[in-house]
């Protein structure tokens, strides 16, 4: 069988790859190891659309998440798929932390986020009355989406273009040739299925440093090597307390963005992610119930009117890292391999927050690379 794009993984970001590159009229095949889409980072997150204010500016993740929210917005717009800009308030307690803001703001007018402005204590208790801040920053453009509604869009979309989707299926062997890639798959029977691709998308999230292994890239030399990066969330089970996402100052390094409370379609609040960096490559999502204090004291920094009974072990999700704990900030790597020999190859690697908002955006980025 030949076909002219294989797609490692069937996450959000392999999915927008599928339906732009099928829809353009290529032959596509997107390989999953699970038995349907979205099974790991793409459903374990805190489903927010970023408006690209935290990244440095003139990063992929800030471009690409601005330009993905735009899409992203139109696309569930166009197709019914449930989302809402409700908006969100990043919080200052203190003055050190109103000065941190004002960087924040700075850097979010750089990067094109619309509408980000700062607004007082007084008018922010009169939109939130349990939110305890000095000063606050008002982001109109940030909302909350289904994923899972997003990714099944998607899903459709590809298959309405005749892309096939190849479940509990998973890439094991990849072999550069004349033309393209000779590629082995192991099946759910244990039997090795062959193919063979012009051009290959590594969209494998967790496992993508492994995937761009395969066919000979030295992993620790590109600088592809993925860290495990736990969070986990607890749910406030106490309504009515915000109706907006309400995140304090983010922490120096971006490890991640403080344990934020976020609403969903359906009014519910959720705290966190927090930040467990994993000694080992284990997908393990339980929620260690003791973390509930630790929860409650972040939150309760700028959020009143619960306790800390309120709160119940949720989900938890594992981001793909670049580097090493503590290391200077990785951007996403989106990398068209044909400096390394391997023309036709693209390596997307480090997609973690906010890869669910850039998806279409990035897609579209891949589309670019192989038209090259």
């Amino acid at each position: 069988m030949h076909t002219d794009v294989l797609i490692v993984g069937a996450g959000v970001i392999g999915l927008a790859c599928a339906e732009r590159l099928s829809r353009l009229g290529h032959s596509v095949v997107v390989v999953e190891a699970h038995p349907s889409f979205g099974r790991e980072t793409s459903s374990r997150n805190s489903e927010v659309i970023h408006s690209g204010i935290y990244y440095p500016t003139g990063s992929l993740k800030a471009t690409l998440c601005v330009e993905g929210a735009r899409l992203l917005y139109a696309w569930c717009e166009a197709r019914g798929v449930a989302h809402s800009a409700v908006g969100k308030y990043i919080v200052a307690t203190c003055v050190e932390e109103e000065n941190a803001l004002e960087l924040v703001l700075s850097r979010a007018h750089r990067n094109g986020a619309p509408g980000v402005a700062r607004v007082s204590g007084e008018a922010l208790r009169r939109a939130e009355p349990n939110v305890r801040a000095t000063a606050a920053l008002w982001c109109p453009r940030t909302g909350i989406v289904d994923s899972h509604g997003f990714m099944e869009s998607l899903a459709s979309a590809a298959r309405a273009a005749e892309c096939m989707f190849a479940w509990r299926h998973s890439l094991v062997r990849a072999d550069a040739v004349a033309g393209g890639y000779e590629l082995a798959l192991v099946g759910p029977s244990g039997d090795t299925e062959r193919i063979a691709s012009t051009a290959v998308v590594n969209a494998a999230g967790l496992h993508a440093d492994e995937v761009a292994a395969l066919p000979g890239i030295e992993v620790d030399e590109a600088g592809y090597r993925l860290t495990y990066v736990k969070g986990s969330y607890f749910r406030v089970t106490r309504r009515g307390l915000a109706r907006h996402l309400i995140y304090p100052v983010p922490p120096a390094g971006l490890a991640g963005l403080g344990l934020h409370v976020t609403v969903d379609l359906a009014g519910e609040l959720r705290i966190g992610p927090d930040v467990e960096v994993l000694g080992r490559r284990v997908q393990s999502y339980d929620v260690d119930a003791g973390s509930r204090g630790r929860f409650f004291a972040a939150a309760s920094r700028y959020l009143g009117g619960f306790v800390e009974d309120d709160l119940t072990p949720d989900q938890s999700g594992i981001r793909p890292k670049l580097g090493t704990p503590g290391g200077a900030i990785r951007d996403f790597v989106i990398a068209e391999e044909s400096a390394r020999g391997l023309p036709g190859w693209v390596n997307l690697v480090g997609i973690e927050s906010p890869g669910l908002t850039a998806s279409l955006a990035i897609a579209d980025r891949v589309v670019e690379l192989l038209g090259r």
